[in-house]
């Protein structure tokens, strides 16, 4: 039996774990004990003492001593221990290979149950598929080729690169498989960004997918995150359901999903927005693959700039949709993100023809669903219009939801009535 490094929290931090929550901070940790290199027997200090190398397995302890979880460690990060499993660490470490197979076969049978062979979707969505840090896209083209796109955000999951990719290969059989791993959290973790083909692909990164029924071009290599936003594919066909023979505006559009699903219902009018002159670029792309431009334009403008010169000029719209960035990537920002949120809902509102309809998202997990939800009451209340929340939808569900890890319930999409 392997003596591996035990991590005692400090008094009651594990009531979080023992909810679900997958991370233990650098300040909830009480000491370390572990088996000295030198053979002198057990040192029992402070993590800031602690001489476990980055990246070992774990085991972490209550105050008094009960197990809880198995976990890598990574001094470098906040994030000081990310569990991977409730079994001890000679269970999980006996065989590595087979213990990733068998998460990557697990995430793989559960979108099974929802998506066919031929559909795109979020294979691996890190904490909440049990492989901390792991994000990965499966793409399937119209040729019927699945490309995968991998996100090695956490050393949790760098240093099982090699099992998780060849789970990945067994269990996918994808034509390639490209690495995005270009994100600026690497660097918190004490990890150098990179991207590129790990298998197969050539110098063309641009794929070609069919999402309701519709074809999207998607650049992996260049687009945000890893090139397309599948988390809004439920959402965009829920939306387009009011768009018949409405005048729609599809506001920081991205690659212009939302608003291709409205031309699809039948829409007779879609003005697509993004600041990106690359992003604008590729929704015309969008457009013309889909012969959509005689009801489909596109605009590369700040929405706030355009919402502001639509209500100055007197446009009204049927159907608006908003699909805005993370306006917060910290609690700090709320106030912040708050105010944005607000403007453009409230812009919105005043800008919808009466009873028409307002789609609005926000991604930011620090801005969650009750924040949310007050922001748009206030919207209407400074816009003096009264709002029925029709639907109140989330991601998909490649994106499942692990309770005690709120952080995987980051997307809220409200379709409201705007009177």
């Amino acid at each position: 039996m392997t003596d591996y490094a035990r991590v005692f929290l400090k008094p009651k931090e594990e009531r979080e774990i023992l909810q679900g929550f997958p991370w233990v901070f650098d300040n909830e940790i009480s000491h370390v004990k572990y088996a000295a290199a030198d053979g002198s027997g057990w040192k029992d200090v402070p993590l800031a003492e602690c001489e476990v190398s980055d990246g070992s397995g774990v085991e972490v302890f209550t105050k008094a001593g009960g197990f809880l979880a198995t976990g890598i460690i990574n001094r470098t990060s906040k994030i000081t221990v990310r569990l991977i499993a409730q079994e001890h660490a000679d269970k999980v470490f006996s065989d590595t290979k087979a213990f990733w197979e068998k998460r990557v076969r697990d995430a793989d049978s559960i979108r099974h149950l929802h998506y066919s062979d031929t559909d795109s979707y979020r294979l691996i969505f890190g904490e909440a598929d049990f492989i901390p840090g792991l994000i990965v896209e499966r793409f399937c083209d119209t040729d019927g080729n699945i490309y995968l796109v991998v996100q090695f955000l956490s050393l949790s999951c760098e240093i099982f690169r090699s099992d998780i990719l060849a789970a990945l290969e067994k269990i996918c059989r994808p034509a390639g498989i490209y690495e995005r791993d270009d994100a600026d959290i690497r660097e918190k973790e004490g990890l150098k960004e990179k991207s590129g083909w790990i298998k197969g692909g050539s110098s063309a990164t641009t794929i070609t997918i069919t999402e309701n029924g519709l074809r999207f071009a998607v650049d992996i290599a260049h687009g945000q995150k890893t090139g397309y936003f599948l988390d809004q594919k439920d959402n965009r066909r829920a939306a387009a359901v009011f768009c018949h023979g409405k005048r729609v505006l599809d506001a920081c559009t991205h690659t212009g999903a939302f608003g291709l699903n409205a031309a699809k219902a039948g829409a007779r009018e879609i003005v697509s927005v993004d600041i990106s002159p690359e992003a604008v670029e590729m929704v015309n792309k969008n457009i013309a693959l889909n012969n959509m431009g005689s009801v489909m334009k596109s605009v590369c403008a700040d929405i706030f700039d355009l919402l502001k010169k639509y209500e100055t000029d007197g446009e009204k719209f049927d159907v608006i949709i908003l699909d805005p960035p993370a306006f917060t990537k910290s609690a700090k920002m709320i106030q912040k993100a708050y105010g944005g949120y607000k403007e453009i809902n409230l812009r919105s509102m005043r800008l919808l023809n009466e009873g028409g309809i307002l789609v609005t998202c926000s991604c930011s997990y620090f801005f969650d669903a009750n924040t949310f939800y007050d922001m748009l009451m206030h919207a209407a209340m400074d816009s003096h219009k009264r709002v029925q929340i029709l639907e109140k939808r989330g991601a998909g569900p490649d994106h499942p939801v692990l309770l005690g890890y709120p952080k995987s319930e980051y997307l809220k999409c409200a379709i409201a009535r705007v009177l």
